[in-house]
């Protein structure tokens, strides 16, 4: 294990892990237990006829009173290594996500432990988001991360990944909440995104155990706290019937702040933040309509820096046009963000002043600059 994991007789987190470890004991039952008792160390003293008397499962009962939780709980440590476990009662634990109604007990977590207490804004949508969405999603984190806001989100394919991709371009810190152990980056496609993400002092945060698969059921409980350590929720595109709707509600009941970027009414993508917005979220275009929904103290707190925002000219876009030849530039004013366009369409558009094999060459050259998406069936977007 190494110096900077937990150090149990200090901070007790050994007690608490045993606690969360303990079968059929959840987060509220175990603080309802530590409060029964006085302090976490007491309910380790308790004799089980005491723990019984407590009012919690026999299982859990027979679990702390034989010493079983505590063996799993040094076993779990013992595996650790590069891990740090904070402890609900530790100071590093963030203060925001005490204030919900059931805390996870610990967190896993790997990286800058103080990037989970800062304060930020969480970033979530859909798993199948448009080219708009993705690109909002990307402006949006950059823009608020370029301003000392931590961005939080999933991790997961889509929107999730689209905030962090556009944080880290942003230079700023993102934070990833996982629905699987600390040690299983789930998509796979993601890791080389979590390395990113550490390398720019983010964390990757958990409340599951090591080893943790996947499992559908763990991302709804998850999603407390992507919005327990956040200032406020960004929805940027959502079905109906989601997670994201999920998290949205646990927003509104923690007190978070709520914001949307609304969509298009057609697409069903846009019906969660349309909604919100109908319902009385804050309705988001750009930073600056976060930016000025947040606490004073947060704002003074924040350092303002040179920012890489988003240059706005019809549409935003993270790239300079002057690093483009005059072939790319074209090809530029042709595509939008928010709408596919087939190559057939760009070579008829475009086939009085440039050539098939002109445009296929430029276009290869704006996707290699990040400037254009390719979709399949060769359609092409501009990339935000």
């Amino acid at each position: 294990m190494t110096e900077a994991a937990v150090l149990p007789c200090e901070t007790h987190a050994l007690e608490w892990l045993a606690l969360t470890l303990t079968p059929g004991l959840g987060p509220t039952k175990a603080r309802h237990l530590v409060e029964h008792f006085g302090n976490v160390q007491a309910v380790f003293r308790a004799s089980l006829t005491e723990l019984e008397a407590a009012g919690i499962p026999a299982v859990a009962a027979q679990s702390l009173g034989t010493g079983r939780s505590l063996e799993l709980a040094n076993d779990e440590l013992a595996r650790a290594a590069g891990v740090q476990i904070v402890a609900f009662e530790d100071a590093a634990y963030p203060s925001q996500l005490k204030q919900i109604y059931d805390p996870p007990l610990v967190l896993y977590v790997r990286g800058n432990v103080a990037a989970v207490s800062q304060p930020g804004i969480a970033v979530i949508g859909t798993r199948h988001p448009t080219p708009y969405g993705t690109g909002m999603a990307e402006r949006l984190a950059c823009d608020l991360a370029v301003r000392g806001l931590v961005i939080f989100s999933g991790l997961a394919r889509g929107v999730d990944t689209a905030g962090h991709r556009g944080a880290i371009a942003g230079k700023g810190k993102t934070v990833a909440v996982l629905g699987t152990g600390i040690d299983v980056i789930y998509p796979k496609e993601n890791t080389r995104l979590t390395e990113q993400m550490l390398a720019l002092g983010g964390a990757l945060v958990s409340e599951f155990p090591l080893s943790t698969f996947p499992a559908p059921q763990n991302f709804p409980i998850r999603n407390r706290i992507i919005s327990g350590v956040s200032i406020g929720v960004l929805v940027v595109e959502a079905a109906e019937y989601s997670g994201t709707r999920i998290t949205a509600r646990c927003a509104l009941e923690q007190g978070r702040d709520v914001y949307a970027v609304p969509g298009n009414v057609t697409n069903k993508n846009s019906w969660g933040p349309n909604t919100l917005i109908k319902q009385g979220a804050k309705l988001v275009a750009t930073w600056d309509d976060v930016w000025e929904e947040l606490p004073t103290e947060v704002r003074l707190a924040l350092e303002p820096k040179d920012a890489a925002e988003s240059q706005a000219e019809g549409t935003a876009s993270l790239f300079k046009d002057d690093e483009i030849g005059p072939h790319e530039r074209k090809i530029l004013k042709i595509l939008k963000a928010d709408e596919a366009t087939q190559i057939d369409e760009i070579v008829e558009r475009l086939e009085p002043e440039l050539s098939s094999s002109e445009i296929f060459a430029a276009l290869f050259e704006l996707e290699l600059a990040g400037k254009v998406k390719q979709l399949p069936g060769k359609n092409f977007v501009k990339a935000f």
